[in-house]
């Protein structure tokens, strides 16, 4: 089982994660929103700016003050920008 530091001591199980978001987008939001109606949103954020939104594969909602580039430097991917 590998771990993901995600800030602050916070850790997760990598193989648990579906995906890394900007919290910008408003489909992201409201993911973000349903989680927390459903009691199912986790804020590590420790009062900070969210900079992170992470999918668990259980529905769960994490809230990361690191940027998804980072987490995905500490994934070892590789972060692709594309142009619209």
């Amino acid at each position: 089982m590998q771990l993901l530091n995600i800030g602050f001591g916070n850790l997760l199980n990598t193989a648990r994660v579906l995906g890394a978001f900007s919290p910008e987008s408003q489909p992201v939001r409201r993911i973000t929103q349903e989680a927390k109606a459903g009691a199912m949103l986790i804020d590590a954020t420790h009062g900070r700016k969210t900079k992170c939104v992470l999918v668990l594969d259980s529905g769960h909602v994490v809230l990361s003050y690191l940027q998804p580039e980072v987490l995905a430097a500490r994934l070892g991917q590789e972060v692709t920008e594309n142009d619209e």
